[in-house]
C-alpha cells in the first residue's frame, strides 16, 4: 500500500529532480539569446559554445536539437545551427497573446492583490526605475519581466500563471531590444498600474496593461521593420558528384 493511501497519512512529499546537464545547457542557452547575447540569425558552433559553457561537445548538440525542436534555434543539414529569427508574424501573435493574458492579470491583482503584494510591486518598480536611471538594459529587462509575472502570481489564477509563464521568456526575449528605448515611459506605466491594483480599481488597471503591453509589441514590430533581422541562410542542396567508372 502507498503511503499516501494509509488512513491519516498526507501524501509524500516529492523529491526535486536535480537538473541534467542537457537541460542546464539548454537553460544556459536560451539565456544567451533572450539576452542578445546571441543574436537572431547567429550561427552556433558547437565547439565554440562548448567552451564557453565549460561542457564537451555533445550535451551542446543534444540541446541544439531540443532547441530547435522548441523555436529557439534552426538547424540546417551541411550548414549547422542558427538562432531562430523570428518571423513578424511570430512575434505579433505572441504579444497579442500576451496583452489577453496580462490584462486578465492586472485586473483580477486589482481584486487580490492586499497590502503585501502592492509593497512587492513597488519594490520591484522602484528596483526598475534604479537600473533604467543607470542605464543597465539587463537588469531593466529582468526586473521588468519579475514585476509582470508577479502581476500574474497575485491574480489568484494558477492557470492564468502556468499560461502567463509559458510565453513569459520570449516574451522577455522580443522586449530586450527595445527596453532602451522604452526607457522611464514603460516604468511610468507601471507605477500607474500599481496605483490602480492599490486602488482596486479592477476596469482601469486592466486598461493599463492593455496599453502597456501594446506599447511594447509596436516597439518591437516597429523596430523589425526599420532594422530588419537578416535570416539564417537557406539550406543549399548539395549535387553528389558523379564516380568515374
Amino acid at each position: 500500500m502507498l503511503l499516501s493511501d494509509q488512513a491519516g497519512q498526507a501524501p509524500a512529499a516529492k523529491i526535486p529532480r536535480p537538473a541534467t546537464l542537457r537541460e542546464s545547457v539548454i537553460e544556459a542557452i536560451q539565456e544567451l539569446i533572450v539576452s542578445s547575447q546571441l543574436k537572431p540569425g547567429q550561427h552556433l558552433v558547437e565547439s565554440e559554445l562548448a567552451e564557453l559553457l565549460g561542457v564537451s561537445r555533445q550535451p551542446v548538440r543534444e540541446a541544439l536539437q531540443q532547441l530547435s525542436g522548441e523555436g529557439w534555434v534552426d538547424l540546417f543539414p551541411g550548414q549547422g545551427a542558427f538562432v531562430h529569427v523570428p518571423t513578424l508574424e511570430e512575434a505579433d501573435q505572441l504579444l497579442a497573446v500576451r496583452t489577453l493574458l496580462e490584462t486578465e492579470s492586472a485586473r483580477l491583482a486589482a481584486e487580490h492583490a492586499g497590502e503585501d503584494g502592492v509593497k512587492r510591486l513597488r519594490a520591484l518598480c522602484a528596483r526598475g526605475i534604479a537600473a533604467v536611471q543607470s542605464d543597465d538594459v539587463d537588469s531593466a529587462v529582468a526586473t521588468n519581466s519579475e514585476l509582470h509575472a508577479l502581476v500574474t502570481e497575485l491574480s489568484g489564477n494558477k492557470v492564468l500563471s502556468e499560461l502567463a509563464s509559458q510565453v513569459a521568456r520570449r516574451v522577455r526575449w522580443y522586449h530586450t531590444p527595445v527596453a532602451r528605448q522604452r526607457g522611464m515611459a514603460s516604468w511610468d506605466e507601471h507605477t500607474s498600474l500599481i496605483d490602480a491594483i492599490e486602488a482596486g480599481d479592477e476596469r482601469r488597471a486592466a486598461k493599463i496593461m492593455r496599453e502597456h503591453t501594446e506599447h511594447t509589441r509596436a516597439s518591437y514590430l516597429a523596430q523589425r521593420e526599420k532594422e530588419p533581422v537578416e535570416p539564417a541562410p537557406k539550406p543549399v542542396r548539395r549535387r553528389r558528384q558523379r564516380q568515374l567508372g
